[in-house]
C-alpha cells in the first residue's frame, strides 16, 4: 500500500470528541495496478472499561502517496508502545505484530512486547484473519490499554507470529477495524467502538471521517474525530442512511448518476475507509464509463483482473459520477476517477471506479475524500454523509 510531500498537520481542537489529524508521507511509492489486484479480491461476491489516565491527546496520521489508503498512530500499553494502524471500516480486528514474530515480514515493523507492559493480559486463544486478496497474519489474543486521539480503554488486540508476505513493505504495522462485532474474527471480542461507547467515553456514539484529498488541498488536514461531528467540514446538512446490516457499514445504493442523469444501477454496498477506489458491479461499471469518453476497459489476463483506465486529461473535467444514498445524491468528481497514469505512455489513467465487485459495491477512499461520513454506532446504527467543505 502506497505515500505523498510532507507537510505539518492542521490541528483543529474539537469542541467534542477526539480528533486525529492526518499529514502527508514524502517517501512511500504505490502501485495502483496492484491496488486494483487486491481490492478487487477483497470481499468476494458478497460480502465498563477503565480509562487510562494520562491518554494521548491528537495523534498525526498520514496520507499515503496522493490518498491512497491513510493510517495513524495508536498507543498500546503501559509505558505506551506506538503502532502505524490503517483504520479500516471495512473490518474489525486491531492486530499488529508481536516481538515473537521473527520473520523478515515482521521485523521491518514495530513490533509489540507485552513483557513490556505492565498493564497486558493473557488472554491464550488463538487467533487468524484471512483477507480477500488472500493476505493473512496469525497469532495470539492479549488484551492491553489501547488509546487513539485521547480515547483509552481496555481493548482485546491480536499479537501476530505470522504475517503473509503481501505486508511485506507495507508502511503501516497492522490495522484497527472499525467495523461491527460481529465480523471480529473471534466470536465474542468487542470492538474498540463497543468499548469506548460502553464506558462512556464518546460524547456521541460516532466516529467521523474527513479523508483530504490531495487534488483539492494537498492531500492535509485531515482526521478522523471520535465521538463528535466536525460541522466546519461539510457542506449543508447530513444525510442518514440506516444501515442495512450490521458487520460491514452496509447500505442500500439506490442509483448511480451521470452529471444528476440516472444510470438505472442499484445495490447494497458498504462505506469503506480501508478501500482505495470505488469497486462496483461489472454493467455498472460499463455504464459510468460509456458516459466518458476515452474510457478503455482491458480484460483479465492470467496474473491480473480486468480494468478500467480514462484518459488522465480528464483531471480537469468538471464532470460528476453520482452515487444516491439515502434519497440524496453524492458526487465523485470525474477528475478523480482519473486516479494514476499508467505509465505506458498512453496518456491513460486508472479508473478511480472499477467493476468486479456484483454483490456488494464498495464506496472507498475516492468517494470518502470528497463526502464527509459518520459512522454512527447508536441503537440504530447509520451513516451521516455530506459534501465535503474544503
Amino acid at each position: 500500500m502506497f505515500a505523498v510531500a510532507g507537510a505539518s498537520p492542521l490541528r483543529f481542537p474539537p469542541k467534542h470528541g477526539h480528533a486525529i489529524p492526518l499529514e502527508r508521507n514524502p517517501n512511500y511509492i504505490h502501485n495502483t495496478k496492484a491496488q486494483i489486484h487486491k481490492m478487487s479480491n477483497r470481499y468476494g461476491n458478497r460480502l465498563r472499561t477503565k480509562v487510562l489516565a494520562g491518554s494521548t491527546g491528537k495523534v498525526p496520521l498520514v496520507n499515503v502517496d496522493h490518498d491512497t489508503e491513510y493510517y495513524g498512530s495508536v498507543s498500546v500499553g503501559t509505558p505506551a508502545q506506538v503502532f502505524k494502524l490503517n483504520f479500516d471500516t471495512g473490518s474489525s480486528d486491531i492486530w499488529f505484530p508481536s516481538i515473537n514474530c521473527t520473520s523478515t515480514i515482521c521485523e521491518s515493523h514495530n513490533r509489540f512486547n507485552s513483557v513490556n507492559s505492565s498493564t497486558f493480559q493473557k488472554d491464550g486463544r488463538s487467533w487468524e484473519i484471512t483477507y480477500g486478496d488472500h493476505s493473512n497474519a496469525s497469532g495470539i489474543l492479549g488484551s492491553d490499554i489501547v488509546s487513539v486521539g485521547g480515547v483509552a480503554v481496555r481493548q482485546t488486540i491480536g499479537l501476530a507470529t505470522q504475517e503473509s508476505s503481501q505486508f511485506e513493505g507495507s508502511p503501516e504495522d497492522g490495522l484497527f477495524g472499525l467495523g461491527f462485532n460481529t465480523i471480529e474474527s473471534v466470536r465474542g471480542v468487542q470492538t474498540f467502538l463497543d468499548n469506548a461507547i460502553a464506558a462512556g467515553l464518546l460524547a456521541k456514539p460516532v466516529v467521523s471521517v474527513f479523508l483530504p484529498s490531495y487534488r483539492r488541498n494537498g492531500g492535509v488536514g485531515g482526521e478522523y474525530l471520535f465521538g463528535g461531528i466536525d460541522s466546519t467540514k461539510l457542506t449543508g446538512d447530513l444525510t442518514y442512511i440506516k444501515v442495512s446490516q450490521r458487520g460491514y457499514w452496509q447500505i442500500p445504493m439506490d442509483d448511480i448518476t451521470f452529471n444528476g442523469s440516472s444510470l438505472g444501477q442499484a445495490s447494497e454496498g458498504i462505506v469503506d475507509t480501508g478501500t482505495t477506489l470505488v469497486i462496483i458491479g461489472d454493467a455498472a461499471a460499463k455504464a459510468v464509463h460509456d458516459k466518458i469518453p476515452g474510457s478503455v476497459n482491458t480484460p483479465a489476463t492470467s496474473t491480473d483482473p480486468a480494468y478500467w483506465s480514462v484518459p488522465c486529461s480528464l483531471q480537469t473535467s468538471t464532470d460528476n459520477v453520482g452515487f444516491t444514498l439515502g434519497g440524496t445524491t453524492f458526487n465523485v468528481p470525474v477528475a478523480d476517477v482519473a486516479y494514476e497514469d499508467l505509465g505506458d505512455g498512453s496518456g491513460n489513467c486508472y479508473s478511480g471506479i472499477q467493476g468486479g465487485q456484483d454483490d456488494l459495491w464498495i464506496l472507498g477512499d475516492v468517494f470518502i475524500k470528497n463526502n464527509y461520513c459518520v459512522f454512527d454506532q447508536g441503537k440504530i446504527p447509520r451513516i451521516g454523509i455530506a459534501p465535503l467543505n474544503y
